[in-house]
C-alpha cells in the first residue's frame, strides 16, 4: 500500500497526520516521516522500508523499547502516534547463502501452531502479555491435552481427600505406581523384552553378558 492510498484511506476516518522521527540502526541519520496518528503496523512498516529503500521483510520496529508486530491472534495490530513520537528502525542481517538461519530472538520462543483454536490464542496472549507467564510455563500448559488436564485437576482433589484421610504417603505411592503399569506398554508379536525372564523360552537379546556368556567364552578358548 503506497502512502496516499493510505492517506486517502485515513482520511476517512477523519484521521489526522502526524510527523514521526525515525533513528535507522546505523550510519544513517535521523529522518521525518508524515503519517496518520491511528494506522495499521503492518503499513507503518511499509511506509518506512518504501521512504529508506529497506527489505520490509526484514525491517524491526522498536517504539518506547517494544518490538511492533503485524498481528496478534490473526488480528491486525494497531498504532497510535503523536506528533515527535520516535521510532528506532533496525535492519536484521539476512543469512548467509544456503543457509537457513533465523536469529530472530521471537522466533525461540514458543509459539502456537497455526492450527490451533480461537479460544487457546485468546488464552496464551492473556497469560504471556498480560500474566507475563515465562515461556517454559507457556510450553507445559499448552503441550498438555484437554484430556491430561482433567486427569491432574481430579489427582489434585483426591490429594486434598486423601491428606484429610491421613492417607497422602498412600495416595503418592499409588500414584506412582499406576503411572508405571499404565506406561509400561503393549509388546507387539515379535518382540523380545531385555529381561530374559519374561520371554518364550527365557530366550536373551543378542550380545547379553552374562555369567553363562563368559563361561562359553572362556571354554572355546575366545579369552
Amino acid at each position: 500500500m503506497r502512502m496516499e492510498e493510505i492517506v486517502e484511506e485515513t482520511n476517512g476516518k477523519h484521521e489526522k497526520m502526524v510527523e514521526i522521527t525515525l533513528k535507522i540502526i546505523g550510519p544513517a541519520r535521523p529522518s521525518r516521516l508524515h503519517v496518520p496518528c491511528s494506522l495499521r503496523v503492518h503499513d507503518l512498516r511499509k511506509l518506512i522500508a518504501g521512504k529508506n529503500r529497506l527489505p520490509v521483510e526484514n525491517l524491526k520496529l522498536i517504539s518506547q523499547g517494544k518490538v511492533l508486530h503485524d498481528r496478534e491472534d490473526e488480528d491486525d495490530i494497531y498504532i497510535q502516534l503523536n506528533d515527535g513520537d520516535s521510532l528506532i528502525v533496525a535492519v536484521k542481517p539476512k543469512a548467509p547463502s544456503g543457509l537457513d538461519i533465523d536469529d530472530d530472538e521471537e522466533d525461540l520462543k514458543f509459539q502456537l501452531p497455526q492450527s490451533t483454536s480461537w479460544w487457546k490464542k485468546k488464552l496464551y496472549s492473556f497469560l504471556l502479555n498480560r500474566l507475563k507467564l515465562p515461556d517454559i510455563l507457556l510450553m507445559a500448559i499448552f503441550s498438555l491435552s484437554l484430556k491430561a488436564w482433567i486427569l491432574v485437576i481430579l489427582w489434585f482433589i483426591l490429594a486434598h481427600v486423601a491428606h484429610k484421610w491421613d492417607l497422602g504417603p498412600l495416595y503418592i505411592l499409588g500414584t506412582g505406581f499406576c503411572t508405571i503399569f499404565l506406561n509400561l506398554g503393549r509388546r507387539q508379536p515379535g518382540d523380545v523384552s531385555a529381561y530374559s525372564i519374561f520371554n518364550e523360552d527365557f530366550r536373551e537379546l543378542p550380545g547379553t553378558l552374562n555369567a553363562d556368556a563368559i563361561d562359553r567364552d572362556i571354554r572355546t578358548g575366545q579369552f
